[in-house]
């Protein structure tokens, strides 16, 4: 499956460019909907048609009142992203038939949207690539069909008018490597803001992306395809690298590409046909009759510029200027806020002679690994900060060894206990007495004349069996760099 910059099929000297735009759904973390008080519920636990009232279920007669909560989050998040706001925007009807959609159609912004013109720095593995955010605009979801079957499906209204937030890039990906690092970047952002929780699984973020492929070295646009509704970051790589995959073979035989909506089957990794595509005509767009012009202060605006936090991509230049990380590392701890947020607290309690960049690996490596096996989010680290810059603090004094280090991790995560009690209790202090080093190692050697003999026959492999031994007779407490020295020492002087 290709998902690299250049999409090559060599069947008849056709090279094609794939050419693809995206738009993402962000549901706004407010406590009601867009357009009236009801509250915004998890979709998962409340009970369907619970949060429904006759604005949101589309009676006749009932009108809608902008949410001021998310407006604020829709010109935060478009501030983030160094758009242009419009100090004057306008609500529109999309008009289109779907059972889940109470009206008939739904509030949104067209031709005059609530921010233009920003911008989003990814960084992929050829280097750092801009993309262009046409706009960012507010709509109201709908609600949610559960299908029972062909000929059955039951609607859920709770979601209908909950707010969102499209953020629609310009066509500057080329590579399905790129949609993904993009998506991942827009999430990082909207969760620093505090806007949206990131939670594709429930549907707060949904992932869209628009594929065409053109000749390569041309400037005309091919025929787009649409991938709709996608809810994970692996999906989104998978699907858009096989529906290149997919229209270049079409061309290849002489097919056109028809614009269509897809979905993911993620059971057969292969896009599946959902409907033809709606054009812009077919929604017949006009201003929203209801709704006034939405006008905002200049004042308020910059002092939304002002109250924003330090984003992703700016902590993670601070993360290596400051601590001394590689870039890698930094943009690793600071996807999640409240990982860049542990590491911070944790690098305060550090002794003065410890890197932070040993923190940041042992928080990158070993923590991230219990928490994965644990199902263990970000916000619930077991671990107190202060405690883990102990342990590593520990290891880094020589006090104890790395191994001992990540045993006594895993109890620190089972049990909440702290380093210096586990490693006391345990007895796992690392020994560093060379009189004791000395006489283990000559122990060991007297043990295994056979294998000493081989290293002096030139076996220098040897020495590593014999080191495994000292540490194990040592129950791993031995100083590995004092023991290394003194087998060296003893091997070489018999």
């Amino acid at each position: 499956m290709q998902s690299s910059a250049r999409f090559c099929v060599m069947g008849e000297k056709m090279s094609y460019e794939a050419v693809i735009g995206l738009e993402i759904h962000a549901e706004l973390a407010t406590r009601s909907k867009m357009f009236c008080a009801c509250p915004v519920v998890d979709p998962q636990e409340a009970a369907p048609n619970t949060a429904v009232c006759p604005v949101c279920a589309g009676m006749p007669g009932t009108l809608p009142v902008v949410n001021a909560a998310a407006v604020e989050y829709g010109v935060r998040v478009a501030l983030a992203l160094g758009c242009e706001v419009n100090p004057r925007s306008l609500f529109a009807r999309k008009n289109y038939f779907y059972p889940d959609l109470p009206k008939g159609y739904q509030i949104s912004q067209y031709e005059q949207p609530l921010a233009r013109n920003g911008r989003l720095v990814i960084h992929t593995a050829a280097g750092e690539k801009t993309i262009r955010i046409r706009r960012v605009h507010l709509e109201e979801d709908t609600g949610k069909l559960t299908h029972l079957g062909p000929d059955r499906s039951l609607v859920d209204l709770n979601r209908a008018g909950v707010p969102l937030l499209e953020i629609v890039t310009e066509p500057d990906f080329r590579a399905a490597e790129e949609v993904r690092l993009y998506a991942q970047a827009l999430r990082a952002i909207l969760r620093y803001l505090g806007v949206n929780s990131g939670d594709l699984q429930k549907g707060a973020l949904r992932i869209e992306p628009n594929i065409s492929l053109r000749p390569m070295g041309s400037q005309t646009f091919g025929t787009k395809v649409e991938i709709k509704n996608l809810n994970s970051f692996r999906a989104l790589e998978r699907a858009v690298a096989y529906e290149i995959e997919r229209q270049a073979q079409r061309l290849e035989a002489g097919e056109a590409v028809q614009q269509v909506t897809m979905g993911w089957d993620e059971d057969r990794q292969v896009t599946v046909l959902q409907r033809v595509k709606e054009g812009e005509d077919d929604y017949r767009y006009f201003p929203e009759p209801d709704l006034p012009p939405l006008v905002l202060e200049a004042a308020w605006i910059e002092g939304l510029r002002a109250s924003l936090p330090e984003l992703p991509e700016g902590r993670a230049r601070r993360f290596v200027e400051q601590y001394g990380l590689t870039a890698y590392t930094a943009g690793v701890l600071v996807e999640e806020k409240a990982v860049a947020d542990y590491f911070e607290e944790a690098a305060c309690h550090l002794s003065a002679s410890v890197a932070p960049r040993a923190l940041a690996n042992w928080i990158s490596v070993d923590l991230f690994g219990l928490m994965n096996q644990a199902g263990v989010s970000a916000e619930q680290i077991p671990v107190p900060a202060a405690e883990l810059a102990e342990l590593v603090s520990l290891v880094e004094a020589g006090r104890i060894n790395p191994g001992s280090g990540r045993e006594v991790l895993a109890e620190m995560f089972r049990n909440g206990r702290g380093a210096a009690e586990i490693v006391r209790q345990r007895g796992l202090e690392q020994v560093s007495d060379a009189d004791f080093i000395a006489r283990l190692v000559s122990e060991t050697l007297a043990e295994h004349p056979a294998e000493a003999a081989s290293f002096r026959a030139g076996k220098v492999t040897v020495l590593n069996w014999l080191f495994g031994q000292v540490m194990r007779k040592s129950q791993g407490r031995a100083n590995p760099q004092i023991v290394r020295q003194e087998l060296e020492k003893q091997l070489g002087n018999q």
